[in-house]
């Protein structure tokens, strides 16, 4: 089996494997946020259940949408399957979006209507428990989104952070209502200001999605970067004309580098393959390379000066 396809199926699993504990976390939250919410006249508990119900149709994306975002290139698509990751992504940026509206709405209407009964001590408990695992389940998923370069992962990460950080204003409201009754408008409060990390979130997660589908290449501190990696190598005068692209997480890069006239065709191919795999084993996630070959520009001497596309190095010096 290819050393390509192992790295998928591996990845593959790692997504899936995350993914199913946190859906397995979010089931148990759901039920026990609902239940307590019900049982012990919290609204802030009941709020919070359809915040961790959300989770679980991110949870669903994920799972069922890794096996196609890792799909190996194909005919019909060359560039590899990566940005059906992306769309996953921004699914989960604009759900969660939805559930901050509505958590905001709901707690507006409690704060117009207000409420019969005070929350009971035991929903405290809940929403202190909810705190803790998804910040857990938070930090864990991060780090093996990031190992494995996983987007939508990440986003999913997220996710769970938001989870967290809605219940601890329902933990706090639940808590001031419980031992001071007059105090229970807190927990419609907490609500509100919660969705407003809840959105906070959210843009996170869809900002780089929407820089992805609008073809937004590296930052200018990694151009700069790969611009010094290709000039290192002996045999190249200079480079200029870069071009990348971000797919589900990873970069395709063009690149125009600028050599000898007199150079063969077999040294100038060996050379671009040199520069590419230098590129593919860097840490900038850099799946694959176009080099393209040319000579100085008769209008420039060696002792002149390549104009290079890049902020961070505007003159790349010829070397002889």
């Amino acid at each position: 089996m290819p050393s390509e396809t192992k790295q998928n199926m591996e990845t593959i699993r790692t997504v899936r494997f995350v993914t199913v504990v946190g859906m397995v976390l979010n089931l148990v939250l759901v039920f026990a946020k609902a239940a307590g919410g019900l049982l012990f006249y919290s609204q802030a508990l009941l709020a919070d259940a359809v915040h961790s119900m959300s989770d679980l149709v991110t949870d669903l994306a994920v799972i069922f949408g890794v096996k196609y975002w890792s799909a190996p290139p194909d005919r019909q698509h060359p560039y590899g399957h990566g940005r059906i990751e992306t769309l996953v992504s921004a699914f989960i940026g604009i759900a969660l979006a939805g559930v901050a509206v509505g958590l905001a709405w709901d707690a507006v209407g409690t704060l117009r209507h207000g409420s019969e009964h005070g929350p009971a001590g035991f929903a405290f408990a809940i929403a202190v428990f909810s705190v803790i695992s998804k910040e857990i389940l938070f930090r864990w998923t991060r780090a093996k989104a990031r190992a494995v370069h996983s987007t939508a992962m990440e986003a999913n990460a997220w996710h769970h952070r938001s989870d967290a950080i809605s219940s601890i204003p329902a933990a706090i409201a639940i808590a001031l209502a419980y031992f001071f009754p007059k105090l229970s408008f807190v927990d419609p409060v907490g609500a509100i200001l919660v969705s407003f990390f809840v959105l906070y979130a959210a843009w996170t997660i869809v900002r780089p999605t929407l820089q992805e589908l609008s073809e937004t290449g590296v930052s200018r501190e990694d151009q700069a970067k790969i611009y010094r990696m290709a000039t290192s190598l002996p045999g190249i005068i200079g480079a200029h004309a870069l071009r990348t692209r971000n797919t589900g997480g990873a970069i395709w890069a063009d690149i125009h580098i600028i050599v000898d006239p007199d150079m063969t065709v077999r040294e100038g191919h060996d050379l671009s393959h040199r520069v590419r795999d230098l590129l593919v084993d860097s840490d900038l996630n850099i799946v694959d390379v176009v080099v393209h070959l040319e000579p100085p520009s008769p209008s420039r001497s060696k002792t002149s000066s390549a104009k290079c596309q890049c902020p961070e190095q505007p003159d790349l010096p010829f070397r002889s």
